[in-house]
């Protein structure tokens, strides 16, 4: 810890509740991060499989992981989970197969798959103009998803003509991806949130499977991977966030 400034040693020796770090660029956010989950491990005791950090991208991951190793005992890391988002949801997915409605071995689509899906939801439409719009009706998709917003909510709220032709194509497609045993990209995390609300006894699992929650770039979180965090971590507040508000790059996929 010597390394770090007083600031940063508070934010790392601080576990009484909710912390929010807000720093710019190049003040060793990151440094807070792994040297907190070290200290979590080394001087709190901790077990590290019950320990999740959660950044933007693998590569990151991958680092991040790699710095808390060198920094603790070898073999005190052993379960621990250092992953993107959307790999910690696809974890739980994979956890909670039948609850959450699918079979083993689901695919996951990528962006290409799931236009192409679209396409032949929206060719059954009355016009070329449903053909024609698939790419602002995928975008609406995704903003729904990273929402929380369902198909039938979509449907409901629809206020106009647009709206209402990408709800119904948000029905046909959410039908097609489960009668494909498949998800998307946005259903990583918009799937375990859904699951958290509506089935409490695997909410409760999941909080003691995670008893110290770490998110690095914390100003990238969307709606979706907001409302799994704050499910993981209510009531106690078991959670550290790090993030810096000018170097936010993702408002255009819903980031705030």
């Amino acid at each position: 810890m010597s390394s770090l400034n007083p600031r940063q040693q508070e934010a790392v020796f601080y576990t009484d509740g909710p912390l929010l770090v807000l720093a710019g660029a190049g003040s060793g956010k990151t440094s807070v991060i792994t040297r907190k989950i070290a200290w979590l491990i080394a001087e709190k005791g901790v077990p590290s499989g019950r320990i999740a950090a959660v950044t933007f991208t693998n590569k990151a991951a991958r680092e991040m992981k790699e710095r808390v190793q060198s920094l603790t005992e070898r073999g005190t890391t052993r379960g621990l989970i250092v992953s993107t988002f959307h790999n910690l949801g696809l974890r739980i997915l994979k956890q909670e197969l039948a609850a959450s409605g699918l079979r083993r071995g689901f695919s996951i689509l990528d962006q290409t798959d799931s236009k192409e899906i679209l396409k032949e939801i929206l060719r059954q439409g009355e016009s070329e103009k449903d053909l024609a719009a698939v790419d602002a009706v995928q975008k609406r998709i995704s903003d729904w998803k990273n929402e929380l917003i369902l198909p039938e909510e979509a449907v409901s709220h629809a206020d106009s003509d647009d709206a209402l032709r990408a709800a119904m194509a948000y029905q046909g497609y959410n039908r097609m991806l489960r009668a494909c045993n498949a998800v998307d990209f946005d259903d990583l995390i918009l799937m375990p949130a859904q699951l958290f609300r509506e089935q409490p006894r695997i909410l409760e699992k999941w909080r003691h499977r995670i008893q110290y929650l770490l998110v690095d770039e914390y100003q990238d979180t969307n709606g979706a991977q907001y409302e799994l965090v704050r499910m993981l971590t209510h009531p106690e507040g078991r959670f550290t966030v790090v993030g810096d508000d000018d170097q936010s790059i993702y408002a255009w996929r819903g980031a705030r």
